[in-house]
């Protein structure tokens, strides 16, 4: 690895992986496109963390008020939005988490496959333009049956090319969230399932002999956070104004160079 390669992975992950169109995609394909070795576990690790940070700091007051109001309903205080929320985001992890341990290392492999991500990349646009036409945008609270149904469509991101932000926000528009509820729980739920995935990488970078490069790492860290926290700001801002649909054309043209690419 180099500084150029660090920094554009770090850069494609802090812009992708908020965006409705698969942050693990970007990152397996890159090094596949461009013959560049495989970034690594470890720096891998690095630019989650970046963004891992980046939408905590975006968050920050929503949070304090949110983990506030979940103490506070351990000392018998009723129930408020903010405390069900919490217990929203906690409950719409487990699936991701349960299927994430339980997959078998051959499977996550296989769905490594660029035609793999190809095929993801263009069904779940289908499944997104599908949503964002139907759905009746009606409600600005989470409930429990929003929760439990984008935490079972979280668990689909495991496939890289279906997008983690983007399965979860086609759910809650499903559900009847509107566009940007949908989108603030879907970056709240981020937090979690980011950090859980940031802890199994780093268990199997524990268990490997792969060396650490720190500057890369630090590199990406950083460069990962600063555009991912734009990024929010920016693909918030454009979905109060556009919706959804230019990332459906984005997905479905990718899906289509991937496909002509890989079956050659």
């Amino acid at each position: 690895m180099d500084i150029i390669q660090a920094v554009v992975l770090a850069l494609l992950q802090g812009l992708t992986e908020f965006l409705p169109i698969s942050s693990s995609a970007h990152l397996i394909l890159m090094p596949v496109l461009t013959n560049w070795e495989d970034q690594g576990l470890a720096f891998d690790v690095a630019v989650h963390v970046g963004t891992l940070t980046a939408v905590v700091a975006y968050y920050w007051k929503d949070l304090v008020a949110i983990i506030g109001a979940w103490f506070s309903s351990f000392t018998g205080k009723p129930a408020t939005e903010n405390s069900r929320l919490a217990w929203y985001v906690i409950l719409g992890t487990i699936p991701v988490g349960l299927v994430g341990i339980s997959l078998p290392d051959e499977v996550k492999e296989f769905f490594r496959s660029p035609l793999v991500i190809a095929a993801a990349t263009i069904v779940f646009a289908l499944l997104l333009w599908w949503s964002e036409k139907t759905a009746k945008e009606r409600r600005t609270e989470v409930m429990l049956r929003d929760a439990l149904i984008v935490g079972l469509f979280q668990a689909l991101a495991l496939i890289p090319g279906t997008s983690r932000s983007g399965i979860t926000i086609t759910a809650g528009l499903i559900t009847g969230l509107k566009r940007e509820q949908a989108a603030r729980f879907s970056f709240l739920l981020s937090i979690p399932t980011i950090a859980l995935a940031g802890m199994l990488v780093t268990l199997d970078l524990i268990n490997s002999n792969e060396p650490v490069l720190w500057e890369f790492m630090a590199i990406g860290a950083v460069v990962s956070a600063v555009v991912a926290y734009l990024t929010i700001g920016w693909f918030l801002r454009l979905l109060e104004k556009v919706g959804m649909i230019p990332f459906v054309w984005y997905r479905l043209l990718l899906g289509v160079f991937l496909f002509a690419v890989f079956l050659r």
